[in-house]
C-alpha cells in the first residue's frame, strides 16, 4: 500500500459520527489484545502496526468525543436519564363500549388516537363494529405493530396496538425462506433419473435417457433423449419441459412403451377422453342439480361476526382469510354451497369452520358438524366452546364417551332448537336426529367416513350448506375440483411463528425414548407415544415408567369405556400427565399446543398420509417439535415401508402435504385414488397426462353439452378472447443459436436438468428477471449464450401474444407458422423474415 493510499481508522470515526455499542469496555479489552499480540510478532510491514489497528484505550478516547448510544446493562459512560411521561395501553378486555369512551375521552383532551395494526383488515372490523353499534369513532391507522401501545402526554399521543385490544398474540415477523424451500422440495420431487418412465403429451411413454449436447451448424445445443420401441430416440428442445412428465402409473407396474411414428397413442388418448366424459358428465349432472336447487341466502356479516374473526389470537394468513371470504361469500348466496377447505394439519381450518358455523346461527339457523373420532368431537366442542364464549351461542356435542340418556336430551333439545352448533360423530346421520332449521353442514376428514354415511349424506345436504374439510391432499378430491362439482380452497401457507417438525427414523432404542421424553419434560413440554397395538400397551407404559422414573403417564384406547378416556384426554390436556401412550385415536384432529414431542412406535405399518397426520398432532405452537419414528432396521423392511419412512423423514418442511400425497401417489399407485374407472386409464397414460385429458375433456363439455350450465363462465371466457384475441396456448421454438447453461458455467447435469425446467415453466417477466438475478448470485455472471436463452423465453412469450404456434429461428432466418382456425381445425399458415 502507497503512503498517501493509507487510511486512518479515525477517518472512519469522524466528529459527527454516532457510535452505538453493546459492551464498549469489552470491545476495548479485545483490540487492545490484538494490539499487544500484532506489536509482539513484530510484523514486517510496509508501514506501522499502529495504522493496521488501534490499542483499547485509543478507541475510548476516541469514543469520548463522539456521540454514543449504549445498548444493555454493561454501561461506560455515566448515563443521563431522560424522562417520558408515558404510560401503558389501558386493558379493555374486548369491552368496545369501554374503548369507545376512551377514544372519545382522549379526543377531548386533545390526544391523537392511532391505532396499530399489520393488518388491514383488523382495522375495518374495529370500524365496522364501531358502526354496528352505532357509535362511530374516529381514529388515525398505521400498518404496522408494536409489542405494546402507549400513552404518550407530552406529545398527546395514544397509540394503541390491534392485538392487544382483542387479546390476540403479537405477530414477529421473521424473515421466511418458505417459499424457496418448498420450491426446492417440489423440483426434487420431480428429478428425473436416466431409465425413469417419463410421459411426453405429444408421443406418448418412454423412458428418459438423461440430458444430452449436441451440434449444430458448429454451435452447441443441449436437449432431452428419450428413448421409445425398437430404441427410437427423441429429442426434445430444453424449451418445451413443461410437454414432459414424470409417469406415475399403479401399484409399481411398468407401463407399456409406445413407438414412435404411429397413431397409436393419439387413439389412446381419444380412447380416454371419451370414457372420462362419461364420468365427468355424472358429475356435472350432479353440479347442475346442486345449482337447480334454492338453498338459504345468508345475511352480510354482522358486528357479532366482526368481534369474532377479529378475537382470533391469531393473525390470518392470506389463504386463511381467503377461504373464509370465499366460504362467507357462498353462504349468502341462494344457491346451496359445496365448498372443500384443504389445508395441512395445523393450517387453521378449524378457524375458517367456526367463523361459518357462527355466521349460520347469527341468522337462526342450526350447524351440525359431523367428525369421525369421538375424540375429535370432544376436541372440536371444547375449541367452538372456548371461541365462541363471549357470544350467545348453545353447543353440545354427542358420541359414545357420552351416556344414552345425555344424548337423548341433546337431541330432543336439538329438533326444538334449543341447541344452535351439535358435534357428533355418525351417530349424527342417525334416523332419530332431527333438526328443527339446520343450514350448515360441516364435514371434517369426509374420507374417514364410510360409504353409508355418505349415502346418508347425500340425503341430509340436498339444500343445506356444506362446507368440508380435510387435511387430505389434493390429488384425492382433485377431480371435483377440476369439474365444478364442489368449490375448493387451499390453505397452504402455515401460521406465523411456526417451526417444521424434526424428524428422524431409528430403531427401536431405549436411550433414544428416555432422552427424548426427559427433554420435552424438562422444558414443560407433553409427549405422545403411539403403540397401535391394545394388547402390549399396558407393558409399553412399564417400560416407560422405567427408563424415565418420576414421569407421569396415562394410557388412551379406543376400547377403553367413554367416561374413563375423556378423563384421561381432560387430564393430559391439563397437563395432569406428562406422557400419553394411545393408539391412533389421536390421529385427527387433536391440538394440545403443550404437546411437542411424538414418537410412534412400528413406524414402518402405518401408511405414509397416517404418519402426516399423526406427525401433525405436535409442533402446533412456537416451540420446535419433534417426530421420532421407530422401526426395524431398514433392510428388514418391505421396499414400499422403506420409501414411507424416508418419504416422510425427508418431507418435514411446513406445508409439505401436497409432496408427501406424490410420494403416496408413487408408492402405493393411483389405483384406489380416483376411483376403479380411472385406475386403468391412469395405468395406460399416467397421472398427470389424466389429468391433462380430464380437464380437456371437462372444458369440451362446458362448451358443448353443458353450455347453459356455464353460460356466465362461457360468456366471460369468450370476452377475455375477444379482448386478448387469443388462439393459441404454446409455442415452440426450434433454433440453431447456442442456447444453454455452459458445462464451465454450471458443471452439474442434473442441476442443470432442475433448471432448464424451472426456466420453462416460468410464466411472467418479474419471476423471469428474480431467476437471472439468483443465477448472477449463485454461479456468477452471466454467459452470451445464458443470456440468449433467457431472452429467448421472452420471444415465447410474445409469439404466444401474437398467436404463433411455432418459431424457426435458423441461419439468420426465422419462419414463423400461425394457425389459420376455421370449424375447430387449425392449420398452419408459414411466413418468414431475415434475423
Amino acid at each position: 500500500m502507497q503512503e498517501e493510499e493509507r487510511i486512518s481508522f479515525f477517518e472512519f470515526l469522524k466528529d459527527d459520527t454516532l457510535l452505538v455499542t453493546d459492551d464498549l469496555r469489552f470491545s476495548a479489552e479485545r483490540m487492545t489484545e490484538l494490539y499487544r499480540s500484532a506489536r509482539e510478532k513484530n510484523l514486517e510491514t510496509d508501514f506501522p502496526v499502529e495504522d493496521l489497528i488501534i490499542s483499547g484505550n485509543t478507541l475510548l478516547e476516541r469514543a469520548e468525543a463522539l456521540t454514543c448510544i449504549e445498548i444493555g446493562p454493561k454501561a461506560h459512560f455515566k448515563s443521563q436519564e431522560i424522562p417520558f411521561h408515558t404510560k401503558q395501553q389501558p386493558v379493555f378486555n374486548k369491552n368496545f363500549n369501554l374503548l369507545g369512551d376512551n377514544l372519545r375521552e382522549n379526543s377531548q383532551l386533545g390526544h391523537l388516537n392511532i391505532i396499530l395494526s399489520s393488518s388491514e383488515k383488523q382495522v375495518e372490523r374495529l370500524h365496522a363494529i364501531f358502526e354496528d353499534k352505532g357509535d362511530p369513532q374516529e381514529f388515525d391507522s398505521l400498518p404496522f405493530a408494536l409489542k405494546e401501545g402507549f400513552i404518550d402526554h407530552d406529545l398527546k399521543l395514544c397509540c394503541y396496538t390491534d392485538h392487544q385490544i382483542f387479546e390476540r398474540y403479537h405477530r414477529f415477523r421473521l424473515r421466511s425462506k418458505k417459499s424457496a424451500r418448498q420450491a426446492i422440495t417440489l423440483k426434487e420431487l420431480a428429478k428425473l433419473h436416466p431409465g425413469d418412465y417419463v410421459v411426453h403429451v405429444d408421443h406418448g411413454i418412454g423412458k428418459f435417457a438423461g440430458l444430452v449436447r449436441t451440434e449444430e451448424d458448429g454451435k452447441m445445443q443441449e436437449a432431452i433423449r428419450l428413448i421409445y420401441r425398437d430404441n427410437d430416440s427423441l429429442l426434445v428442445s430444453i424449451h418445451s419441459l413443461h410437454r414432459i412428465s414424470k409417469y406415475k402409473g399403479k401399484d409399481g407396474t411398468e407401463p407399456k412403451i409406445n413407438k414412435l411414428g404411429t397413431a397409436a397413442w393419439q387413439n389412446l388418448k381419444n380412447k380416454t377422453k371419451k370414457k372420462v366424459k362419461d364420468i365427468a358428465r355424472e358429475l356435472i349432472g350432479l353440479y347442475a342439480h346442486r345449482k337447480a336447487e334454492d338453498g338459504f341466502a345468508f345475511a352480510r356479516d354482522s358486528y357479532l361476526q366482526q368481534e369474532l374473526e377479529a378475537s382470533f389470537i391469531y393473525e390470518d394468513t392470506p389463504d386463511q382469510l381467503k377461504a373464509t371470504i370465499a366460504t362467507k361469500e357462498d353462504m349468502e348466496k341462494s344457491m346451496p354451497m359445496d365448498r372443500l377447505v384443504c389445508g395441512d394439519v395445523g393450517f387453521g381450518k378449524t378457524e375458517v369452520a367456526i367463523r361459518a358455523a357462527f355466521k349460520a346461527v347469527t341468522d337462526s339457523k342450526q350447524v351440525a358438524i359431523l367428525v369421525p373420532t369421538t375424540i375429535l368431537a370432544f376436541q372440536h366442542f371444547k375449541t367452538f366452546n372456548e371461541r365462541l364464549s363471549d357470544f350467545p351461542c348453545r353447543i353440545e356435542y354427542i358420541s359414545r364417551l357420552r351416556k344414552p340418556a345425555e344424548v337423548r336430551q341433546i337431541l330432543k333439545e336439538v329438533t326444538e332448537g334449543k341447541i344452535d352448533i351439535v358435534i357428533g360423530t355418525h351417530r349424527l346421520v342417525g334416523k332419530d336426529v332431527k333438526f328443527k332449521d339446520l343450514g350448515l353442514l360441516i364435514i371434517d376428514e369426509e374420507q374417514k367416513f364410510g360409504v353409508s354415511v355418505k349415502e346418508k349424506l347425500k340425503h341430509l345436504k340436498v339444500n343445506v350448506d356444506t362446507l368440508t374439510l380435510t387435511a387430505t391432499p389434493i390429488p384425492r378430491t382433485l377431480q371435483f375440483s377440476l369439474m365444478g362439482a364442489r368449490d375448493l380452497s387451499i390453505i397452504n401457507t402455515p401460521p406465523p411463528n411456526r417451526f417444521p417438525i424434526n424428524t428422524e427414523v431409528h430403531g427401536f432404542n431405549e436411550d433414544i425414548i428416555r432422552e427424548a421424553i426427559t427433554y420435552e419434560v424438562e422444558r414443560g413440554g407433553q409427549v405422545f407415544f403411539i403403540n397401535n397395538r391394545v394388547q402390549n400397551i399396558y407393558e409399553v407404559e412399564a417400560m416407560i415408567k422405567r427408563i424415565v422414573p418420576g414421569v407421569r403417564t396415562v394410557v388412551g384406547h379406543g376400547q377403553m369405556e367413554g367416561a374413563q378416556l375423556e378423563k384421561v384426554m381432560l387430564d393430559f390436556i391439563d397437563g395432569e400427565f406428562d406422557v400419553l401412550i394411545a393408539t391412533t385415536i389421536i390421529e385427527s384432529g387433536l391440538d394440545i399446543p403443550n404437546a411437542n414431542t411424538i414418537i410412534i412406535n412400528q413406524a414402518h405399518n402405518f401408511g405414509l398420509s397416517e404418519l402426516h397426520q399423526l406427525r401433525g398432532r405436535v409442533g402446533r405452537s412456537n416451540k420446535k417439535a419433534f417426530c421420532y419414528l421407530l422401526a426395524p432396521p431398514m433392510t428388514s423392511m418391505t421396499p414400499e415401508a422403506r420409501r414411507r419412512l424416508q418419504a416422510i423423514e425427508e418431507f418435514s418442511d411446513l406445508g409439505s402435504g401436497f409432496s408427501i400425497a406424490m410420494q403416496d401417489l408413487d408408492i402405493r399407485g393411483a389405483g384406489n385414488l380416483l376411483g376403479a374407472e380411472q385406475s386403468g386409464f391412469i395405468a395406460d397414460i399416467g397421472f398427470e397426462t389424466y389429468h391433462r385429458i380430464l380437464n380437456e375433456a371437462i372444458q369440451e363439455l362446458k362448451h358443448e353439452e353443458f353450455q347453459q350450465l356455464y353460460k356466465e363462465e362461457e360468456s366471460r371466457e369468450a370476452n377475455e378472447a375477444f379482448l386478448n384475441l387469443r388462439f393459441v396456448n404454446d409455442c415452440q421454438v426450434d433454433t440453431d443459436l447456442e442456447l444453454l447453461f455452459p458445462e464451465s458455467y454450471i458443471s452439474s447435469i442434473s442441476e442443470r436438468m432442475l433448471l432448464y425446467r424451472e426456466l420453462d415453466n416460468i410464466e411472467d417477466n418479474d419471476a423471469l428477471e428474480q431467476f437471472r438475478a439468483q443465477l448472477i448470485d449463485r454461479f456468477g455472471k452471466l454467459p452470451d449464450s445464458t443470456i440468449e436463452l433467457l431472452e429467448v423465453v421472452r420471444l415465447r412469450w410474445t409469439a404466444i401474444e401474437l398467436n404463433i404456434e411455432k418459431i424457426i429461428l435458423k441461419n439468420k432466418k426465422m419462419i414463423c407458422y400461425l394457425p389459420l382456425t376455421s370449424n375447430r381445425r387449425s392449420t398452419r399458415l408459414p411466413f418468414s423474415g431475415t434475423c
